[in-house]
């Protein structure tokens, strides 16, 4: 069986980073009641009330795909598969995959094309281009982004939702690795009530329900580390990590404490970047490359959950 390789991870979030100390000048909360809840400290944003960057979803995926590409150390034109995963585009279209490529020089018989899952769009994409590459040739690779703008969608009134998110961009050029373990898991339920927004057209915010979203999430993580293990053979003593998707703390809490598996284990990093959504994994990838923890040969879970609902996980190596 061919195994899904990962051989380079880049990364992109806004230059202004807002602590709880900064919302909490404007709404009812402190930095104890945020950070206590979710675990986050800081978060990067282009946009916030009268603070408007130009920076956006856009020129985050570009810098962040270039970074992957870069560190992948392959020429432009053998990658044929360019996948964004987004709910935030700054455009209805083109896509946001095809000014990728283009910014990127990719070749005109590349594929590209955004997926839309929200929180679980890194893994979904993983997922779809795994596929797809075992239908190209062998030298093709696939670039696969996600990049949010979330800012532009959060309501700065709402204190339950508006601290809880944050903007940026990770992304991933992965390989088929032949005679190497796979595994992918993708689930979907239908539910347009405790995590929603408006589409293109209307000036819709977020709305979210909180403690739903929440049971939703524990169960979700249990569910799929359980069937990448019943599907790949490869036990969740055996892996090297479990990434998960960076929404809050007390949920990576819980699954550490369920699986019993070292917290070191568990790389967060949403405590400076909140909740990126898409971009939550490929940032904690990239992360751990800069910090060393992510090595060659290293084995790891990736598992997303969020609106749709979706959920789901894949099996990937390092290099």
């Amino acid at each position: 069986m061919d195994g899904l390789n990962i051989i380079g991870l880049g990364k992109a979030v806004p230059q202004k980073a807002f602590t709880n100390d900064d919302f909490s000048e404007f709404l009812e909360t402190s930095d104890e009641w945020i950070s206590t809840r979710t675990g986050i400290k800081t978060r990067r944003l282009c946009n916030i009330n009268d603070y408007k960057s130009d920076e956006n979803q856009l020129e985050l995926a570009i810098i962040a795909a270039k970074e992957a590409l870069k560190d992948s150390e392959i020429e432009a034109d053998k990658i044929g598969i360019c996948i964004v995963a987004t709910a935030t585009p700054t455009y209805a279209f083109p896509s946001t995959a095809c000014l990728v490529a283009r910014e990127l020089g990719l070749n005109e018989d590349c594929m590209a094309f955004d997926l839309s899952a929200a929180c679980s769009g890194f893994i979904y994409g993983l997922s779809v281009c795994k596929d797809m590459l075992s239908q190209r040739s062998r030298d093709t690779y696939a670039l696969v982004v996600g990049a949010e703008e979330f800012s532009k969608i959060l309501d700065f009134t709402d204190r339950s939702t508006c601290v809880l998110f944050g903007d940026g961009a990770g992304a991933a050029v992965v390989k088929l690795k032949e005679d190497d373990v796979y595994a992918s898991i993708a689930h979907t339920r239908g539910d347009d009530k405790c995590l929603v927004c408006g589409g293109v057209a209307n000036d819709k915010k977020l709305y979210m329900d909180g403690s739903a979203v929440y049971r939703f999430a524990i169960g979700a993580i249990e569910e799929v580390l359980k069937e990448l293990v019943e599907k790949s053979k490869y036990s969740l003593e055996k892996i090297d990590h479990i990434v998960c998707h960076q929404a809050n703390k007390r949920i990576i809490n819980h699954v550490i404490r369920s699986t019993k598996q070292p917290e070191d284990k568990f790389f967060m990093n949403l405590d400076h970047y909140g909740n990126t959504s898409a971009a939550s994994v490929p940032l904690a990838l990239k992360e751990m490359q800069e910090k060393g923890e992510l090595v060659a040969g290293d084995k790891a879970y990736l598992v997303g959950f969020g609106a749709g609902l979706t959920w789901g996980g894949i099996l990937v190596s390092y290099r």
